[in-house]
């Protein structure tokens, strides 16, 4: 670690959220010594913490403290996660129907903030210092796990309007001062990726950070144009906010001569799980209780994949108990090597509209579908677009000006209603452009068709 960044991370850092009334600091150093714990002490710390919290929304949350009177409980019917199945779901419907009743009268750092929207219609709602503390005190952590900490040069690739937005004269000074350098994730052609291309071959950073899909397509055009990216002393691309592809990981890896590092959650839900150099994806164990559950909201075993369900407990300003997240997955019982023993995401399949339902009402994740467009040279990139389940649209983007010629359009018709039925009617066609979700995100497949 240079000695500029020893004085970001162990000075500056720490005094910039000290000003902004955050303990981040005191979080990060705490998370730090608690992943190493065995793991009944850790179930027993989020036990006790999970109690507190609830008897703190039921004192000042109007919303809870009348759901719990309707339900005839207490606070002291919660002792641990599985407790939590006798309280009602939380989803964007019921945040936007009760969001005054949601927060805490008497709070004083409660602001306001809204997810990009890219599955629908932006959620509203609000963060406190509490909940901003632990979110960065979390990442912090897993940065640090490889090798890398605030102060080293950055280069982050953003889309979200907020952050944008956000650039003010205070914050280019920090930045500056942190060594982080934002480039804008929106409209990307062709002369601006050449552009970040040269930009991060100059300021040589020591991590990436962004969106997978953003640095999947500068590794491929730097590669397009023999432009060698290895070797710039890049120790970890961390990714998030899309779900990673293992192609999109196999060229950010072998582009930029570095490993990549996952990392779930949003910004709704808090950081969820973060990949550490094993492999493997730990829970935010001490924040965040997760649960897995089917399409009727029961439960499901270790191992078994289902929607994300999550309650963070350093929301106890503005609760998010039980939030559905849309996203599928499941939870391990491994052990990871690295000796930590922070519980494991098992599998991050995407939201519940990156998965497509076949005519016969097959529900298959959208790689079934990309990796055939994957495979053919001259597509540049794609969009697919399943609009119900008798129609599904492939939007593309070729090479070199190349023509959609009848034989590819016939094998792509062909191999998608192998997927999906023979009957399913597949439009193919050429655009001259698909741009990013409002998010800033990519999304490669969206489905407007809901499972039964």
């Amino acid at each position: 670690m240079s000695f500029y960044t020893k004085l970001v991370s162990g000075l500056m850092f720490p005094l910039h959220e000290k000003l902004k009334k955050h303990n981040t600091v005191a979080i990060k150093q705490s998370l730090e010594a608690s992943q190493w714990w065995p793991r009944d002490k850790l179930i027993a710390q989020r036990n006790l913490r999970l109690q507190r919290f609830i008897q703190k929304v039921c004192e000042h949350i109007p919303y809870y403290r009348d759901t719990f009177a309707q339900l005839g409980l207490t606070p002291a019917d919660i002792q641990s996660p599985a407790d939590l199945t006798n309280l009602p779901f939380l989803d964007k419907q019921t945040i936007k129907d009760n969001f005054e009743q949601l927060k805490d009268p008497l709070a004083t750092s409660l602001a306001r903030f809204n997810t990009g929207g890219s599955s629908g219609e932006p959620l509203v709602f609000m963060l406190s210092n509490e909940r901003v503390s632990h979110d960065v005190a979390e990442k912090w952590r897993a940065t640090r796990w490889w090798n890398v900490d605030i102060g080293d040069k950055e280069i982050v690739a953003w889309g979200s309007p907020i952050e944008l937005g956000a650039q003010d004269k205070v914050r280019l000074l920090r930045d500056k001062l942190f060594r982080s350098t934002l480039i804008p994730a929106f409209d990307m052609n062709e002369e601006k990726i050449l552009a970040f291309i040269e930009h991060i071959r100059a300021t040589r950073p020591a991590m990436l950070f962004g969106y997978p899909s953003v640095f999947d397509l500068i590794a491929k055009t730097a590669n397009q144009h023999g432009i060698d990216m290895k070797n710039l002393g890049i120790k970890v691309a961390f990714v998030t906010s899309e779900r990673l592809y293992p192609y999109q990981r196999e060229n950010i890896q072998t582009t930029f001569g570095c490993p990549v590092a996952n990392g779930y959650g949003g910004r709704d839900a808090g950081f969820i799980a973060h990949e550490c150099p094993s492999g493997n994806m730990h829970l935010s164990f001490e924040d965040l209780i997760v649960e897995i559950i089917d399409p009727n909201g029961n439960p499901l075993p270790v191992g078994e994949k289902g929607e994300i369900v999550v309650t963070h407990m350093a929301t106890s300003e503005f609760p998010f108990i039980r939030y559905r997240t849309g996203d599928i997955g499941a939870l391990s019982d491994k052990q990871c090597d690295c000796g930590r023993t922070l519980p494991i995401l098992e599998s991050i399949e995407g939201r519940s509209t990156d998965f497509v339902i076949g005519a016969d009402g097959t529900i298959m994740h959208g790689l079934s579908l990309i990796y055939i467009l994957r495979d053919i040279q001259d597509i540049k990139t794609f969009k697919i677009i399943q609009h119900s389940v008798e129609e599904t649209e492939v939007q593309l983007i070729l090479k070199n000006a190349a023509d959609l010629h009848d034989d590819m359009r016939h094998a792509i018709i062909a191999k998608f209603q192998q997927r999906l039925g023979e009957q399913v009617s597949i439009n193919v066609h050429c655009v001259k452009d698909i741009p990013a979700e409002k998010s800033g995100k990519y999304r490669y497949v969206i489905s407007k068709v809901t499972s039964a």
